[in-house]
């Protein structure tokens, strides 16, 4: 009897590669994973060594490819690579060599060249055309400093260096060097893609002073973008689909229908909600940004409130204070402190998100009394995550016609009970967690299955009573109560804005 083919997928993190195989119904079978370091040589930087993103990424292939069967690896027939976003990667064309570090997605250190596009006047063009902000968060004026920093534009114009984000380069590595490419989902996340015709934007790209030849060719996310090389792990397997981590995890969700949202619990914690087949503006902070693209060329947007730190706090109180020897004992350690004690945590180590859009933010702490003590600080680190993302339901709930009915939940974090009780307390909305937290892997293994003929469509495995179910978490707490707790965080947030510029407070 023949093996029933299997997908494997590449989700590469911010502090670790994993690697993965799919069952064609849906099911993970096996994963492996290996773990990436992330250096902060100045305050608000944030790097890693591209070559040690693919080492990462190969450790976790090869082991996975150990423990498989060879019956089981004889039927993976194809491939797909999700991944952190808006990380950057520049390379010498001809020998592979990176050009500096990778400057991973939560660095500010490019907020000048950012405001000096805002006092150009750039903005209102990159709002309409890209549905982003003139942010450090995303690649371009990523590029910009690598360019300027190594006095490479020169070579970049000659077509000596390329560009990619993490997909890309990913891809470079496994082809042996032969695809230079990106997907959709991915490319909006640069600042240099039209949003709405999802090609780059040559104007943008001008103005930024960003060398055209630099830049992947840019492909739909489910495509045949190439071939596993010879001599690595999985060789020979077709690569089939590539999506930015937080729309793999938006699609492994089963988040299929316009006003259907997840929200992933990583090292950011990331709101996405479907807004269908065309791009919705938002006013509020909020991102307009590409979904996917299914195999028969149908684009899928989304709207989406980001946040630079949520499981970084978890991270924080194991590898920072030491209070936890493994991030999965927080909630332990939590359970022994009463909610909402008046104690907060505001998360913005590297800067804020949505809706402020702030890298110079920086962290607090408010309401230590004598006290205080290490449950009470896990269970504000906690209730600081769940309140950031209660804000950007909030502005979701404006910018739409329908508020949101319910808030499925991935991610590491989400992992921790009290984290999820605390998001339904402070969203007013029931939190939906499937078993599988790893919905990452699970969205781009559906795309990758659709694409190579594997999986029937897209809606194929939201058929069939979940094994175990999704546990929900609902409200607890009455609307007087939710209302004063969220009145609190606001101006705790409040105080943590504009805090690295040496002026305290936002005004």
């Amino acid at each position: 009897m023949a093996e029933q083919p299997l997908l494997l997928t590449l989700d590469q993190g911010t502090t670790s590669s994993r690697a993965a195989v799919y069952s064609a119904d849906g099911r993970r079978l096996l994963s492996r994973s290996a773990p990436l370091q992330n250096s902060y040589p100045a305050d608000g930087w944030v790097e890693q060594h591209p070559e040690a993103i693919w080492q990462s990424q190969l450790a976790a292939m090869a082991a996975l490819e150990q423990a498989l069967t060879p019956e089981q690896r004889r039927a993976v027939a194809a491939c797909g690579i999700a991944n952190q976003r808006e990380t950057t990667v520049l390379w010498q064309r001809h020998d592979s060599t990176p050009l500096g570090p990778a400057i991973v997605w939560q660095d500010g250190r490019t907020a000048p060249l950012c405001q000096a596009w805002k006092r150009q006047g750039l903005e209102p063009l990159i709002r309409a055309r890209t549905g982003l902000l003139a942010d450090p968060y995303f690649s371009a004026s990523k590029i910009l400093w690598l360019l300027e920093h190594h006095q490479a534009s020169a070579r970049a114009r000659a077509g000596e260096l390329a560009f990619g984000t993490v997909d890309s380069w990913l891809l470079w590595k496994l082809s042996g060097g032969r695809r230079h490419a990106t997907d959709r989902s991915n490319a909006s996340r640069t600042l240099l893609m039209d949003l709405e015709r999802g090609c780059w934007d040559g104007q943008l790209a001008q103005a930024m002073a960003i060398p055209e030849p630099l830049l992947p060719e840019l492909l739909p996310c489910a495509h045949p973008f190439g071939v596993i090389e010879p001599g690595l792990p999985f060789a020979g397997v077709p690569i089939t689909a590539m999506l930015g981590d937080q729309q793999a995890a938006t699609l492994g969700q089963g988040c299929l229908q316009p006003g259907q949202a997840k929200c992933t619990y990583g090292t950011g914690a990331f709101l996405v909600i479907n807004t269908g087949s065309r791009p919705r503006r938002s006013e509020l902070g909020l991102l307009s940004t590409y979904g996917w693209t299914d195999p028969a060329g149908a684009s899928t947007y989304c709207l989406e409130g980001s946040l630079m730190n949520a499981g970084a706090a978890i991270q924080w109180l194991r590898d920072g204070l030491g209070l936890i020897e493994r991030a999965d004992q927080v909630n332990g350690l939590a359970s022994g402190a009463p909610a909402r004690s008046g104690l907060m945590l505001v998360p913005a180590f590297t800067g804020w998100g949505t809706p402020h859009w702030d890298p110079l933010a920086r962290g607090l702490l408010i309401g230590i009394t004598r006290d205080t003590n290490a449950a009470l600080l896990a269970r504000a680190s906690l209730e600081g995550i769940a309140l950031a993302v209660a804000n950007l339901v909030q502005l979701a709930d404006e910018a739409l016609a329908t508020p949101l009915a319910e808030l499925a939940a991935d991610g590491g974090a989400a992992a921790a009970d009290l984290l999820l009780q605390a998001q339904a307390d402070a969203t007013g909305l029931p939190v939906r967690r499937r078993a599988d937290l790893e919905s990452t892997g699970r969205g781009v293994a559906l795309l990758a299955g659709v694409q190579a003929g594997v999986v029937a469509s897209l809606a194929a495995w939201q058929e069939g009573p979940e094994d175990p179910p999704a546990q929900l978490f609902q409200p607890a707490i009455s609307a007087a109560e939710r209302r004063q707790w969220l009145e609190r965080w606001q101006e705790a947030l409040r105080r943590s804005l504009a805090w690295h510029s040496g002026g305290g407070q936002a005004e």
